[in-house]
């Protein structure tokens, strides 16, 4: 069967709509689109009179080369949150399908479900946040059209043997499609993409981008490799001109030479910078735990997160408060800064420990 046999089947029927853009191929006198013939004031605004290309030549062929794939497997798009949004649309019919989850997770897989009126089916990663692809299996259902694996982990940090991603693309063959979002993944030294497994399984879909590694965040552009024929389906509900221009030009600036070593090096000062941070955290008063992790954070567990989080906050540094996910109502997360902005959160930590200590040998003392 295709994996075409798994979408909605008027997705699949529907007409997309003509981009003007795309009509206008070979044009030089652009009268089609309604646009201002007059370009906007401003450098960085130069060429915004045109809508974009829908999916940019340029950048589509750079993600390809940066991934090790084809063309016509990458959906370029508003980050990563715009492509779970369209895998939900295009897989789920409402009141009807589902999704599949493992909390602790990324939140967005479940919101984009519940705007589509699909269930979501939780199957919660094991005691030491390890994927469990056995219970994965028990938990599948005919209704369960997307099975998302976040690898990298977020908010936990752990990976996720690649064996075990390739066990659960075999078992699902036909039944749905494994979803693996890979935002982390140039934080995991060592560890291989799923990326390999798109041509052997065209039911394996993965999730990449350049918020992360790549330091683009603000430009929003996320990438989806997959089969051709469900990067085409996706575009037939892709709004037309998802990419701004500017963040095409700064994404492509990114992805040229001087951008990748520059980006390379940073990711090295990351890398570093975890294995200090998590040593120095594990040896705090009040810390219970620091979580393995193989992404740009770190979870802890503290004995009192809350007054952690108000102290940090104090001082001007923010932290994720994740007490929200389940089993993590004692940690917090804390993404690697710069060496300086380590130790000023490290700075904090030492000196509200040390407060604590003194008042308690003060009570102890009277």
């Amino acid at each position: 069967m295709s994996v075409l046999d798994l979408a909605r089947p008027e997705i699949r029927a529907m007409q997309p709509y003509a981009s003007a853009r795309v009509e206008a191929s070979g044009g030089q006198v652009m009268l089609n689109a309604n646009e201002s013939a007059w370009p906007p004031v401003g450098e960085e605004a130069l060429g915004c009179n045109r809508y974009p290309d829908p999916q940019p030549a340029a950048l589509v062929a750079a993600l390809a080369a940066l991934y090790g794939v084809r063309a016509g497997q990458v959906l370029v798009g508003r980050g990563s949150d715009e492509a779970i949004d369209l895998l939900v649309r295009a897989f789920c019919r409402a009141g009807q399908d589902a999704i599949l989850i493992n909390p602790p997770t990324f939140g967005m897989y479940a919101v984009s479900a519940r705007v589509q009126d699909a269930a979501v089916v939780e199957v919660p990663l094991d005691a030491q946040y390890r994927l469990d692809v056995d219970a994965v299996l028990a938990a599948w259902t005919p209704a369960v059209k997307l099975v998302f694996v976040c690898a990298p982990n977020n908010p936990t940090g752990q990976g996720v043997e690649p064996a075990e991603i390739e066990r659960l693309a075999v078992a699902l063959q036909g039944k749905a499609v494994v979803v693996v979002d890979e935002a982390y993944l140039e934080f995991a030294e060592g560890v291989p993409s799923a990326i390999g497994l798109v041509d052997r399984y065209d039911h394996v879909a993965v999730l990449r981008t350049l918020s992360k590694a790549w330091a683009l965040a603000g430009a929003r552009v996320g990438t989806l490799i997959a089969h051709p024929e469900v990067v085409g389906l996706l575009r037939r509900i892709m709004a037309p001109y998802p990419l701004p221009l500017p963040c095409v030009r700064a994404a492509l600036e990114v992805l040229a030479p001087a951008g990748q070593a520059e980006a390379l090096a940073h990711v090295a000062t990351v890398l570093a910078e975890r294995t200090r941070m998590a040593a120095a955290l594990a040896k705090l008063p009040g810390v219970r735990e620091v979580l393995p992790s193989q992404a740009n954070f770190l979870a802890v567990r503290f004995d009192d997160p809350g007054a952690v989080y108000r102290q940090l906050l104090d001082a001007g540094i923010v932290v994720r408060d994740v007490r929200k996910y389940p089993t993590l109502g004692d940690a917090l997360r804390l993404t690697i800064g710069t060496p300086a902005e380590n130790d000023r959160v490290l700075d904090v930590l030492n000196r509200t420990a040390a407060a604590g200590q003194a008042a308690s040998s003060a009570v102890s003392g009277r």
